[in-house]
């Protein structure tokens, strides 16, 4: 195929694909108002787990699913023009219109922001309840760092960066779409390793202020990297299921090739699947090896109860299954395996974000506890914070359906392919060894 042929492959969304992206924003406002409404509704005790608590959890696990198919998108976009990559040109606007969504995806963040400060943060970060630092002897040092006007100012910045740093390559990409002028390619390869070391520390900063601070004791070297892992899957996933719905819809048959579905299942098989368990078992491997009762309490309450299946899941679903499946070629180059796969694996990353968030460490039962066997028969499912609620469901189609929609909404605005990118060439001409 020709470079000039583009033009020709239907690369502006029509028909469907353009007018989904409305009717997906809706959909996500009223689950989200839905979501909003059934919490305020809902009984405040435990004992159905209900009530605002729950909510917030929901709130939480729902952000930080949808944060993540956007921060793999921006690491994705900003990797091809740190390595000067040619054969992604074809589907790297498909994840600049997803990492866009970081324009707005603060908004959804405000809520958390305006809990913490207004007193009621204790609803979601047991750290914000300044009666529950004073008893559990945390370091001074830990309790600054905690304080809920820096946990906000960092959220901010966080925030920010990915705000600004997607829009631009967003910007920079398509300008070059109408001028043709190789200057935005320079300026974006020149930006890349700044911006990419802004993005390393700004994800891991925040998962671990907005995760595994909900467990204020417990500290793990590996978490950061285990959620930029759990993002690799969910970015992939993501952008072969858009790549296919829009080949269904007669977009970028052409441009988007079995050369590129292959190289996309590649990054899943390796990124979203290997490296994912080499982290996941060498965090665990470290914790149980080192057994220190602060860090063994974390993996103790995921091995209870109902969060045992959920863990065997994790391990089955998420690496035996698809590991098996991608393994070979083929199922990377058939036209329907590797959406399955990447649907299969999407639902798996949002199994593996609701089983880091939602699961409570039950402190006082550890402590008073002779073994784990008197542990496992004496905890409750509500100590360890193990029950479904309807909330976890509408919050996620909520903010799932909104970055869905808003990635379809980005890409009404522009090519769907970089039309004028000096490596298109390469892109449309690139094959598998």
């Amino acid at each position: 195929m020709k470079v000039a042929d583009v033009i020709h492959d239907n690369i502006r969304l029509s028909g469907l694909a353009k007018t989904a992206g409305p009717v997906l924003a809706i959909v996500g406002l009223a689950f989200l108002g839905l979501s909003v409404l059934l919490s305020s509704g809902a009984s405040e005790s435990t004992a159905d787990m209900a009530g605002a608590d729950v909510f917030w959890k929901s709130y939480l696990f729902a952000f930080i699913s949808a944060l993540g198919i956007c921060m793999g998108a921006l690491f994705f976009v900003l990797l091809q023009h740190l390595t000067r990559s040619g054969w992604s040109v074809s589907v790297r606007r498909l994840a600049e219109g997803i990492a866009k969504n970081l324009s707005w995806l603060w908004m959804l963040f405000v809520p958390i922001l305006i809990l913490i400060l207004s007193g009621k943060g204790s609803l979601l970060y047991d750290w914000a309840n300044s009666e529950y630092m004073s008893h559990a002897h945390m370091p001074h040092s830990k309790e600054t760092f905690l304080s809920p006007n820096f946990w906000s100012i960092r959220a901010i910045v966080f925030l920010l960066v990915w705000a600004i740093v997607s829009s631009l390559y967003f910007r920079w990409s398509t300008k070059q779409d109408h001028d043709g002028d190789v200057k935005w390619t320079h300026k974006m390869q020149k930006w890349a390793p700044i911006c990419m070391i802004l993005f390393a520390f700004t994800q891991s900063y925040a998962i671990i202020d907005w995760v595994m601070t909900l467990q204020p004791k417990w500290f793990s070297t590996m978490f950061a990297v285990y959620y930029y892992a759990a993002t690799m899957t969910a970015f992939f996933s993501v952008i072969i299921l858009l790549a296919r719905f829009l080949r269904n819809t007669g977009h970028a048959r052409q441009s988007i090739t079995t050369e590129h579905y292959h190289d996309l299942g590649k990054w899943l098989f390796g990124m979203g699947v290997v490296f994912w368990a080499y982290i996941g078992f060498s965090q665990y491997m470290l914790i149980w090896y080192a057994n220190i009762p602060v860090e063994t309490g974390w993996y103790m309450t995921r091995q209870l109860g109902g969060w045992a299946p959920i863990s065997i899941l994790l391990l089955v679903g998420h690496f035996i299954i698809p590991f098996v499946l991608l393994i070979t070629r083929w199922t990377k180059r058939w036209s329907y395996t590797l959406p399955i796969i990447a649907g299969w694996l999407l639902i798996m990353f949002f199994v593996d974000m609701y089983w880091l968030v939602m699961p409570v460490v039950p402190e006082a039962a550890i402590i008073h506890a002779d073994s784990y066997n008197q542990l496992a028969k004496t905890v409750s499912a509500n100590e360890i914070g193990y029950g479904f609620n309807i909330v976890n469901f509408t919050c996620l189609i909520g903010m799932i359906s909104l970055v869905f929609g808003g990635t379809l909404l980005n890409l009404r605005k522009c090519n769907l392919v970089a039309t004028a990118d000096p490596r298109l060439d390469e892109a449309l001409h690139f094959e598998n060894t």
